[in-house]
């Protein structure tokens, strides 16, 4: 096996690393995905026992597929968009 040098070492650590993009800090962000799991799997269950009559089909379906997808786990970025996007503030 090749050894890499400090400049590929640089390189692979900008591209596999990940920073929080967010906006929020990165531990509000671990308790923060739980709760919204947590918010959305009860959503998902009070539906499931709700027994309302549908006459509309097509809008009761419109309706769960709005609230299903109200909230969405995202990537962090990688450090390299990290960093370029700085350096670009920075100008």
């Amino acid at each position: 096996m090749k050894r890499k040098s400090p400049q590929e070492k640089k390189a692979l650590s900008y591209a596999k690393d990940r920073r929080n993009t967010f906006g929020q800090n990165d531990k509000a962000s671990r308790k923060n995905i739980a709760r919204n799991k947590r918010i959305r799997a009860r959503m998902e269950r009070h539906q499931a026992l709700a027994h309302e009559p549908v006459d509309d089909v097509e809008g009761a379906l419109h309706r769960r597929a709005s609230w299903r997808s109200w909230w969405r786990k995202l990537p962090d970025a990688p450090l390299g968009e990290v960093i370029a996007r700085k350096l670009a503030r920075r100008r």
